[in-house]
């Protein structure tokens, strides 16, 4: 069987940590493309995250003319993770700047996954009109919102109820976090 194949592009918001969390779990199985802005990096360091080291291609954020940049190379999804404000508006409205918008740009146009972790709180109108419009365009929009029903202990526990769920739709098989199966008795 042929291994999935997955970009990730990481922008200038908090939660590097789930970008690392994704790459993770996808690079273990999958081939994997990673594009991290230059605010992402910086992020990143402050956070304490480090994002390199994966058995994945890198590619740099304004390496327009790389394959995944166009719809003839076909692959199984992408995820900004986490997707800043700026990069949901160019998603929104189709402004493919760099190779993370571009490559967001031509998942939309050729149907296939694109996941938008936004990590912004609160949201302004604009906000959710770009998460609107990315959705209308096809987008999944997935906010970096852990939930509390499995009693998590620790933080790693947060992040990965959010990387769960972004691995649901991409389609792949984890177990990070337990299902839901009802209130407890």
């Amino acid at each position: 069987m042929e291994k999935k194949e997955f970009v990730v592009g990481v922008t200038g918001a908090s939660g590097a940590c789930y970008a690392r969390r994704l790459l993770e779990v996808l690079c273990r199985d999958a081939r994997v493309h990673v594009i991290i802005s230059d605010v992402a990096e910086e992020i990143a360091r402050h956070e304490g995250v480090d994002l390199s080291g994966f058995d994945a291609t890198y590619h740099g954020i304004d390496e327009i003319s790389a394959a995944i940049a166009s719809g003839s190379h076909p692959h199984d999804g992408m995820v900004i993770i986490p997707c800043s404000a700026k990069t949901l508006s160019a998603v929104a409205t189709g402004y493919a700047d760099n190779l993370i918008t571009r490559t967001a740009d031509v998942c939309l146009k050729e149907r296939r996954k694109c996941i938008l972790v936004t990590r912004e709180m609160p949201l302004s109108r604009i906000h959710i009109a770009n998460m609107l419009a990315a959705h209308d365009a096809g987008a999944t929009i997935l906010p970096a919102c852990p939930g509390f029903y499995s009693r998590p202990e620790k933080i790693g526990d947060l992040v990965d109820m959010v990387v769960g769920r972004v691995l649901d739709h991409l389609e792949v098989k984890h177990t990070l976090t337990p299902r839901w199966s009802g209130y407890d008795a």
